[in-house]
């Protein structure tokens, strides 16, 4: 009984994001933002995770401050809940007005290397992919976790992949999968900010603090000679929309020394953290794993 109400919950959920999504986009993004206030106050585990991050992040700020950004946060993460709706049912037409472009979205279809997407776990996150996809014609492949709710997963698996000609690996099936489709052309999203353990990891400075970060991506870029491009989403206040921003790629990257350049793209996600603060996602153990010896930090 239990897997059925879960099931008949998840499509009502569905439903519900279907309904919403004919909203005007300053009313739904009102809406987003109660809803994470309402999220501040029953997700407990959340908000502590959040908070603990910002303070180990964040020590110059004060105790105050700490918890307005974490509160802005939830306002942001609300927003992307409910704007899921625009993703997985608004017309390309919509999407394309709701998005802003700077620098060069087309870059990795002109590449002569494989190319490797970079894209840091902020609020807008999602949108990463209608950009590359309505901007280029060229395949991408992403790794994802599969969802515990096969009607969320299948939901999900259909809104990422309509726009352009995409591949899913299943995160429990490994690397191989994903650097067979490189070869055959496939651009790779990578989004690598997130604890996963010790298994092909080191710890590297992240905000001062040693964090268990994935060896792969330096390795991955090495090994197939890719070309390294990041994307960065930022949402807009007021429901105005959404910066896709396409940087050039990122310069003497990599080396072949995999932890140097692991600490690198630390160091580089630090700074456009800084640049919005409130919509990055602070609600992850990203200090999770420690090194040998130390407590734990949550």
């Amino acid at each position: 009984m239990k897997g059925v109400l879960s099931r008949a919950g998840a499509r009502a959920a569905i439903a519900l994001l279907w309904l919403l999504h004919w909203l005007p986009l300053p009313v739904l993004a009102a809406l987003g933002r109660g809803l994470g206030a309402l999220l501040w106050r029953l997700a407990a585990s959340r908000r502590r995770i959040a908070l603990r991050n910002l303070a180990l992040c964040f020590p110059e700020h004060s105790v105050a401050q700490r918890e307005a950004l974490a509160r802005e946060h939830f306002g942001w993460m609300g927003r992307s809940i409910l704007e899921r709706g625009l993703l997985w049912f608004a017309s390309r037409e919509r999407l394309l007005r709701l998005m802003e472009f700077e620098g060069d979205i087309r870059q990795g279809e002109r590449s002569e290397r494989p190319v490797m997407w970079l894209l840091p776990h902020f609020a807008g996150l999602d949108w990463a992919a209608p950009a590359l996809m309505l901007g280029q014609s060229k395949s991408a492949v992403d790794v994802y976790q599969r969802q515990s709710n096969p009607v969320f997963d299948a939901a999900l698996m259909k809104g990422r992949g309509r726009f352009g000609t995409n591949a899913f690996v299943d995160r429990h099936d490994g690397i191989r999968p994903v650097i067979k489709l490189i070869r055959q052309g496939y651009g790779f999203v990578n989004a690598p900010d997130m604890d996963f353990g010790r298994d092909n990891s080191t710890f590297v400075p992240f905000f001062g603090v040693p964090a268990c970060t994935l060896l792969a991506p330096a390795k991955m870029a090495a090994s197939l000679g890719m070309t390294v491009l990041p994307l960065i989403v930022h949402t807009k206040p007021g429901g105005q929309g959404y910066k896709v921003i396409a940087p050039p790629p990122l310069e003497n990257f990599p080396t072949g020394d995999a932890e140097a350049d692991t600490a690198t793209l630390n160091r580089w996600l630090e700074a456009r953290i800084r640049e919005q603060p409130a919509q990055y996602l602070w609600v992850h153990k990203r200090f999770k794993t420690r090194p040998e010896g130390q407590p734990g930090l949550y």
